[in-house]
């Protein structure tokens, strides 16, 4: 059963071979440099493996002592627990730099703090009941002196209330520099079923109480002082007001046995805006109290906090040998080596090796397929040495259509001429003189006999706007009335010798219909190979209408039925043969 349809088809893309050392030697190298750079990228990125990303769990131990003096309390030793804060999140931990503290804090009623919607000048300028998000209580309802010049509403609430608002500097717990932390990261890969700690396996109590991080990068134990230093900033200012710093660990594996390595890597930066006139509360704080009973009235101190957090982010990646993701890579990659082509066709293109190769390349490699909605015309002149392309009109006359572009003409010297010399030894045809214009015609037809567009008189009128073409730009003699005319065009002996030609063993033709038609179109060939030489390709050769009406007029159709001008077929000399015009 025949195969049909698109299932029992296969196409192939179309080469062209040059024999060429240079564009072999390029081709070759740029080859190399390719695969050089995919095989670098290989294994940079480590393609060949698969990937998973970390699971983490982070836990940390703060340790340190420091004494403070703290005023209207005198010195404090603080210890972890009293510099770590209320609790510690996940994955962070706070210590605390710096404190505001108000002492002796009982229930009771008190004048609130001079601030905005706080000051009165009447009981009537206090709501009774009233507060706010800024307020220490709720107001009374009455008016009092906060000092000699203000006066605030009355509160109740933990009197006295807190006054001052910006931190002590230098910080109080500046010494908390010195304090370290320990960093305690598990890690899990799950795809590879791999687990591990920064904590190694080597590492053990001594090497622990002795490590230091300047000597050693992979020592879990870091100096507060020293990781605010990393992060690019200086802990005596930051512990002013506070802020957020982040400790990042960096886990980059590679499991494949010969090359395996997977070790925590650690950088720092801070994470807030640091700059306090770019933000509108800078820093970092929080307020706990210590409660306390006298004389069974409980009383409490408040600290207003100011400290630095510190978030550990865990980050990573494990990679292990995959074929199936070295098989993907490499596919992807095999696309790069069209980049070799693309440019030894650039360097051709641009004449770099050879014009002339450059135009045959160009030929063997595209085929120009012509669009018949946007169909260009090949015009030739008898007082014009150039090639006119022009689009086909359904208005104008073809005459009068302005042309796209100039081609210079092609000269048609192959082995037709040559055959057709060859085979009609007594014709005498100078050919440098066929291209001159031809004598006047003293039989030129009246001027009012042609049509508008006519310049040489013997054009008839068509109805088609593509037929509508005279064989010459200017007034003049008709070419289709020279001898060079009669002799290349339309001379039976010479277009029976063509026909031959093409065709050895057909028989002479007859003055029948077919044999007739045969002839009529061989002289549409012979005038185009003449006047037009090779038409450019995609462009359809277009026969003045006074050289149709001679050719017309010595080989004429029995029934007087011609096809006319389609320009949908091909413009070769062959098509010029075997297709009406």
């Amino acid at each position: 059963m025949p195969c049909c349809g698109l299932l029992c088809q296969y196409e192939t893309n179309k080469l062209v071979r040059i024999q060429s050392v240079r564009l072999g030697s390029l081709k070759w190298s740029l080859n190399a440099a390719i695969l050089l750079f995919i095989c670098l990228m290989l294994l940079w990125n480590r393609s060949y493996q698969q990937f998973d990303l970390v699971v983490s769990s982070v836990t940390t131990k703060v340790k340190g002592v420091a004494r403070i003096h703290m005023p209207g309390v005198g010195d404090v030793v603080w210890d972890v627990v009293d510099y770590s804060g209320p609790s510690q999140e996940k994955n962070s931990f706070f210590v605390v730099t710096n404190v505001i503290v108000t002492k002796n804090q009982k229930q009771g009623k008190c004048p609130e703090v001079p601030m905005k919607g706080g000051l009165c000048r009447s009981d009537a300028d206090c709501e009774e009941g009233a507060w706010n998000q800024h307020s220490h209580g709720i107001k009374t309802g009455s008016c009092l002196k906060f000092d000699v010049l203000k006066k605030t509403c009355e509160i109740s609430a933990w009197c006295p209330v807190e006054t001052r608002t910006s931190p002590p500097r230098p910080a109080l717990l500046a010494a908390a520099e010195n304090f370290t932390v320990l960093i305690k990261n598990n890690i899990r890969f799950p795809a590879f079923h791999f687990i591990r700690r920064n904590i190694l396996p080597e590492m053990n109590d001594g090497y622990l109480r002795s490590c230091q991080r300047d000597k050693d990068s992979l020592c879990p134990i870091f100096r507060l002082g020293d990781i605010v230093r990393e992060a690019g900033e200086k802990f005596s200012d930051m512990a002013i007001e506070g802020g957020v710093i982040g400790i990042l660990i960096e886990w980059d594996c590679n499991l494949d046995r010969l090359m395996q390595r997977c070790l925590p890597r650690y950088s720092f930066r801070r994470l807030d805006e640091k700059e306090s006139n770019r933000t509108l509360y800078p820093g970092l704080n929080f307020r706990f109290a210590k409660y306390s009973s006298v004389n069974g009235v409980e009383q409490r101190t408040l600290y207003k906090a100011f400290g630095i957090r510190f978030d550990v982010l865990v980050f990573g990646q494990a990679g292990k040998f995959s074929f199936i993701q070295l098989v993907i890579y490499v596919g992807s990659t095999l696309s790069y080596y069209a980049l070799t082509t693309l440019m030894l066709d650039w360097l051709i293109g641009t004449n770099w090796y050879s014009a002339e190769v450059g135009q045959i390349y160009s030929e063997k490699k595209v085929e120009s397929v012509a669009d018949k909605q946007k169909c260009l015309l090949c015009v030739s002149y008898v007082d014009e040495t150039n090639i006119r392309l022009v689009k086909k009109s359904q208005k104008k006359s073809l005459q009068l259509v302005k042309p796209t572009s100039f081609q210079p003409h092609k000269e048609d010297g192959g082995h037709l001429r040559a055959a057709i010399l060859l085979l009609q030894p007594g014709i005498a045809v100078d050919l440098c003189a066929l291209d001159r214009d031809p004598a006047p015609d003293p039989g030129r037809a009246p001027e009012r006999r042609r049509p508008a567009w006519c310049q040489c008189g013997r054009c008839a009128a068509s109805s088609l706007p593509q037929e509508e073409l005279c064989c010459r730009l200017g007034a003049g003699a008709c070419i289709s009335s020279s001898p060079a005319f009669e002799r290349l065009v339309l001379q039976r002996p010479l277009l029976e010798a063509v026909l031959l030609y093409r065709d050895p063993l057909s028989s002479p033709p007859a003055d029948r219909g077919p044999a007739v038609s045969a002839l009529r179109r061989c002289a549409y060939g012979q005038y185009v190979s003449w006047m037009l030489g090779v038409p450019p390709d995609g462009a359809h050769a277009a026969i003045p209408s006074c050289c149709v009406a001679r050719v017309r007029s010595e080989y004429p159709s029995p029934d007087g039925r011609y096809g006319g001008f389609r320009p949908g077929g091909a413009v070769s000399l062959q098509a010029c043969a075997n297709g009406e015009f």
